[in-house]
């Protein structure tokens, strides 16, 4: 897996193999930083189900000032640590955590904030409300799964589209849309 933009395009991102893992393709990668606008240029990023951590990997590569990345594997968290360092993109703030326990706690609002749940997982009723409540003004949210995920009221589906078996959306609150 590579960056695709930014000042570290082309920069391998290493991680454990690990069967929870789905890194976002790089079409799909490139598409929704087509949406989201190409730079990123001090803005803050949460990406809940880290994984790999490539959205916030590449985000602090096209100039995000942050990156809240949180997953439950601390083998991935190390190895998102170790990819920021390796690639010297300031602002990483990885976080061994669970998803939803983060969130509760977490009181920053972010501008993008990354939703990649296991497909196995179904956390779509909270996770979503829960994400809107942390979501910067003209801020957006992106959701990958397994089906079309269904926005609550205080969201709306402003683009998305599918790859293989990926079903991804952008949603903003309606009033920046």
């Amino acid at each position: 897996m590579r960056i695709i933009g930014g000042r570290c395009r082309g920069r391998v991102v290493r991680f454990p193999a690990t069967a929870a893992v789905r890194p976002t393709p790089d079409r799909v990668r490139e598409t929704l930083f087509n949406w989201l606008g190409q730079s990123m240029d001090d803005r803050a990023t949460l990406e809940p189900y880290a994984g790999s951590g490539v959205l916030s990997l590449e985000s602090l590569s096209r100039g995000a000032r942050l990156a809240v990345a949180v997953d439950q594997d601390a083998r991935l968290v190390a190895s998102l640590r170790d990819n920021a360092a390796h690639m010297a993109l300031a602002g990483c703030e990885p976080h061994r955590a669970d998803a939803r326990r983060f969130l509760a706690g977490e009181v920053r609002r972010f501008d993008a904030i990354f939703l990649d749940p296991p497909f196995g997982d179904d956390p779509w009723d909270w996770l979503l409300t829960a994400c809107e409540a942390r979501l910067a003004p003209g801020g957006a949210i992106y959701a990958e799964a397994a089906h079309p995920v269904a926005p609550p009221a205080a969201l709306t589906v402003v683009r998305s589209g599918r790859a293989g078996q990926v079903y991804y959306h952008l949603l903003r609150r309606p009033e920046d849309a």
